[in-house]
C-alpha cells in the first residue's frame, strides 16, 4: 500500500546510498507501507546511489558552499563526512523550516552516525527524529551530542547487506518514525494550548523529594512542569531543551551532574551542565541538591579513589560515592562560575542543613564538615549578581519549597517570568 502523499507524514531519509541502497530503499518501502512518504537525501562523497534521491550528494554539498570535488580532496574520511554533516544540518534545517519534512530518521556506522547525531541536534524539540546505528547508546557518543528526544536502535546484523535480521531492526525503526510523526501532527494543537514551560531538576523522588510539593503548586499557577531526572541523561535533555528556548523559568536544584562531570564519572551530562539557561537569558533559581555525590556503575568495581568513600547502592545499575571537603569546594566555585555567566536572572537557595536524603544524622552519606565546606566556599564564591538565599534547613523540608515559590512569585510580580494560563475552579 503506498502512502497518501497528501496527508502522509514526510519523513526525512539520510544516508550513504553508494554502500547503503539496499538499506535505504528497504526503509522507503517500509515507511510507505507505514502510511508515510520518504523523503531521501543521500550523503555519500565517492559514489552514487542505483536510484535517485531527492537531495543528491551535490546538494549537501552545496549547503555549506562547496563541491563534491572539494570535500574529497579535504583530507581524509573524517573530514569529508565532517563537512557532509555540515551540508545536511543545513539542508535538514531548511527543509524543516519550509514544511517540507515532518520527521527525520537515519542510518550509519560509526561515521554516519556521526553525522546522523548533528542532524538530530540542528531539529526542534518534537520533531521524530531515529537513528538506526551500529554505536547505538554506546559510551562512544558523548551525552552532548545526544538530541533530547533522539531514539536509537541497534543495527544488529547489518553491516554489509540485508538480511532477515537487520529487516526486523529497520522494519520497527521506520514503523517507529511514522508512528511518532503521525501522533505529533495530531497532537500539536493539545501542546500549544498548555501554559508556560519551567524545567525542573531532581535526583528520583527518593533522594530529592522538594518536587512533589512544588510541580502542583506550580501547576495551580497556570504553569506546565517538566520534571528531569539528572541521572546524565536527564541533565542533558534539560540543557538541550534549555538552550533551545522552551522553557520560561526553571528550578534547577539538582546539580549532581557537575560533580559527577569534574569526577570523570561516565554518568555525566555534559561539560555545559547549568549553563544553557542561563546563556538563553531564561530565569533560573537553583540549589545544590546531591552535589556532595559521585554517581558511579554498581556493576563496576569502586575506582581506588572512592573505594574507602562512604557508599549507597541505590540498585543494580547505579551507585553513589561522597566526595571529601576539597572536591565540594571545587564544585562550589564551579556552580558560582556558572551562574555568574548568566544572562538572565539568577538565583541559588543554599540550604546548610542537609542536600539530598541520605545527608542527614544516622544515613550513610552524612558528613557535616565537608557539607560545610561546601556552603564556606558557596557564600564565598557566590558573585554579587546572583541573588543568594541561604536557609537553615534541609533540601527535603517544606521550607525549602516555601524559598522557592517565594523567589519565583516576587519574580513573577516583577514581569521577570511570565504569567500562567490560570486553570478554571483552580486557586493558586
Amino acid at each position: 500500500m503506498s502512502a497518501d502523499t497528501a496527508t502522509a507524514p514526510r519523513i526525512l531519509v539520510i544516508g550513504t546510498g553508494d554502500t547503503k541502497a539496499d538499506e535505504l530503499k528497504f526503509m522507503r518501502e517500509c515507511i510507505e507501507a507505514s502510511g508515510g512518504s520518504a523523503v531521501m537525501m543521500d550523503v555519500s562523497v565517492l559514489g552514487d546511489p542505483p536510484y535517485s534521491p531527492d537531495h543528491d550528494k551535490h546538494a549537501v554539498a552545496r549547503a555549506v558552499d562547496a563541491t563534491i570535488s572539494e570535500i574529497v580532496s579535504s583530507g581524509d574520511e573524517n573530514t569529508a563526512m565532517t563537512l557532509m554533516a555540515g551540508g545536511a544540518v543545513q539542508l535538514a534545517r531548511m527543509l524543516h523550516q519550509s514544511g517540507e519534512i515532518d520527521a527525520f530518521i537515519a542510518i550509519g556506522g560509526s561515521m554516519g552516525t556521526d553525522l546522523a547525531l548533528d542532524v538530530a541536534l540542528c531539529l526542534p524539540l518534537g520533531v521524530p527524529k531515529f537513528v538506526v546505528s551500529t554505536i547505538a547508546y554506546s559510551h562512544l557518543i558523548p551525552p552532548e551530542r545526544v538530541a533530547p528526544d533522539l531514539m536509537m536502535i541497534l543495527w544488529a546484523g547489518g553491516l554489509y547487506g540485508l538480511n532477515s535480521i537487520c529487516k526486523l531492526v529497520l522494519s520497527q525503526a521506520c514503523g517507529a518514525v511514522v508512528g511518532a510523526a503521525r501522533i505529533v501532527l495530531a497532537s500539536r494543537a493539545a501542546a500549544q494550548a498548555a501554559g508556560p514551560t519551567i524545567g525542573m531538576t531532581s535526583l528520583g523522588s527518593s533522594c530529592l523529594r522538594y518536587m512533589k510539593t512544588l510541580k502542583p503548586a506550580l501547576e495551580r499557577r497556570g504553569y506546565d512542569v517538566a520534571v528531569f531526572h539528572t541521572t546524565g541523561m536527564g541533565g542533558r535533555a534539560f540543557e538541550s531543551i534549555a538552550g533551545q528556548g522552551h522553557f520560561c523559568a526553571v528550578f534547577d536544584f539538582s546539580l549532581q551532574e557537575i560533580t559527577n562531570h569534574l569526577a570523570g564519572s561516565v554518568v555525566s551530562s555534559g561539560a555545559d551542565r547549568l549553563e544553557n539557561a542561563g546563556a538563553r537569558g531564561i530565569p533560573q533559581i537553583a540549589a545544590p541538591g546531591a552535589v556532595d555525590m559521585v554517581d558511579l556503575p554498581t556493576w563496576q568495581d569502586l575506582p581506588a579513589k572512592f573505594a574507602q568513600r562512604p557508599f549507597h547502592a541505590h540498585n543494580r545499575l547505579i551507585g553513589s560515592v561522597t566526595v571529601d571537603a576539597d572536591d565540594r569546594r571545587q564544585v562550589a566555585r564551579t556552580i558560582a562560575a556558572k551562574l555568574g555567566a548568566s544572562k538572565g536572572r539568577s538565583a541559588f537557595i543554599l540550604p546548610s542543613g542537609g542536600i539530598q536524603e541520605w545527608d542527614v544524622q544516622g544515613e550513610p552519606l552524612y558528613e557535616p564538615e565537608a557539607l560545610a565546606a561546601f556552603a564556606d566556599e558557596m557564600r564565598k564564591a557566590i558573585p554579587a549578581g546572583v541573588e543568594f538565599h541561604e536557609i537553615d534547613t534541609h533540601i527535603n523540608s517544606d521550607d525549602f519549597v516555601v524559598k522557592a515559590l517565594e523567589i519565583f512569585d516576587r519574580w513573577v510580580e516583577e514581569g521577570i517570568i511570565p504569567r500562567g494560563i490560570p486553570v478554571k475552579g483552580v486557586a493558586a
